[in-house]
């Protein structure tokens, strides 16, 4: 089956999928595949975990708001962002996972975009990273990897590299996705194909399929859903220019896409941490260029720590046209001695320079054991003072929410994030 085929019946069975679930609730068949078609309110289905993180809160104010919002209805929210779809539990990048966010009530899904050997566009988030997210060393295709994998030596580690680039479109189309982990000590393929974290489960996988970039706005087309691609820098940037022209030609492509699909400006998010990128639609394309994101790459653990930007330096981004500026969570987020989650300093400058603020990434870290021990994504909270437990990411999402005023957050799992949104009339 081409590819062509395989994205024609997957979108029928998603279709027809979602059309069951609607006409339980009033819809016509004849709205199934109509551009637009937008499944009804009572269609969302956020399942058992928003309620379960909303119970096990300690009593507030905001416990008792978020209690009582538990009968819904629940509608499709774009505060509410599928990060790689529904990558908690979903092959991140996958149509699976792009309909388990759209079915989550993510009003907006993202593709991470890059590209393969013939130039095509398709949705990974790096160039580089098959061999984690697909089942690539276990096929032929693992002899076209940068780096293949080959059994480590005794008490070693493998680390192969395998490339979107590596791949023509026809290839990459016979991956199957596969939650992002690996055993690298595994001494078979398979074995490497394991290691996915015990707070995020391998259930979902064995049906997920890989796609392009112009597979995913069908899918988020078909689901009445908003897009936000991100147009990945690339690992070998002498492939963009051998095979695009340059960094500017490849940009130019990613918004051709969004066109040629008939995507309106309006709905699309287009986002990049290369400024440059964003520059150029700004200038170039600039009706994509309004709501282009310029992504943050602050990172303190980073070997030199990436710092954030100054006040002085914020303005001028606003000041060149940049609208919408995206740090992670954790960076605009502070606790206090008494252990009360803030607004950080870095939020606040953000705000005053006139830059809109989308955020990320929720339900991206184990928060069982609280803040202290959940890593990247809670560094605004290393004592766990004020999140404890997995509950208490809704104190940081609702400071974020109504102190920050952000205009939306990427999710890992975007029910609970919709459930938030909801019963706050976001």
């Amino acid at each position: 089956m081409t590819h062509k085929n395989r994205l024609a019946t997957t979108l029928a069975a998603l279709l027809a999928t979602g059309v069951a679930v609607a006409n339980g609730h009033g819809f016509d068949e004849s709205d199934r595949g109509r551009p637009g078609y937008r499944p009804s309110a009572a269609s969302i289905q956020l399942g058992p975990r928003p309620f379960y993180l909303v119970e096990g809160m300690e009593e507030s104010r905001l416990k008792d708001r978020l209690m009582g919002c538990g009968q819904g209805p629940f509608s499709r929210s774009d505060f509410s962002i599928g990060h790689r779809g529904a990558a908690m539990m979903f092959p991140e990048h996958s149509d699976l996972a792009y309909m388990a966010g759209a079915r989550m009530g993510a009003g907006i899904v993202e593709c991470d975009v890059t590209f393969t050997a013939d130039g095509e566009l398709v949705c990974r988030h790096s160039e580089c990273d098959l061999a984690t997210t697909t089942n690539i060393v276990a096929t032929e295709l693992n002899a076209k990897c940068s780096l293949p994998w080959t059994p480590p030596a005794e008490g070693g580690k493998a680390s192969p590299v395998c490339c979107a680039s590596d791949l023509t479109l026809d290839e990459f189309k016979t991956l199957e996705a596969k939650m992002d982990a690996s055993d690298p000590t595994a001494r078979t393929a398979e074995g490497f194909l394991g290691g996915t974290a015990d707070w995020r489960t391998d259930l979902y996988t064995g049906r997920a399929h890989v796609v392009t970039f112009r597979e995913s706005i069908a899918i988020n087309q078909a689901n009445g859903v908003k897009h936000t691609p991100e147009l990945k820098g690339a690992t070998h940037q002498d492939r963009v220019d051998d095979i695009f022209g340059g960094q500017e030609a490849y940009a130019q492509r990613f918004i051709d896409e969004l066109e040629t699909a008939g995507v309106s400006p309006r709905d699309a998010w287009v986002q990049s941490f290369n400024k440059e990128d964003v520059l150029y639609w700004i200038a170039q394309d600039p009706k994509f260029g309004r709501q282009a994101v310029y992504l943050d790459s602050i990172d303190p653990t980073a070997s030199p720590p990436i710092q954030r930007l100054s006040l002085d330096a914020l303005k001028e981004l606003r000041g060149r046209g940049i609208r919408i500026f995206a740090p992670p969570m954790w960076a605009l987020l502070s606790v206090t001695d008494a252990g009360e989650v803030v607004p950080s300093d870095y939020a606040r400058d953000i705000k005053r320079a006139g830059l809109d603020i989308i955020t990320w990434t929720f339900e991206r870290a184990d928060l069982r054991k609280g803040a202290s021990q959940a890593g990247w994504y809670y560094l605004f909270d290393p004592e766990g003072k004020a999140i404890r437990t997995d509950s208490d990411m809704y104190k940081a999402l609702d400071v974020l929410a109504r102190q920050v005023k952000i205009l939306g957050i990427f999710s890992d799992w975007p029910a609970t994030v919709t459930y938030y949104a909801n019963c706050m009339g976001l």
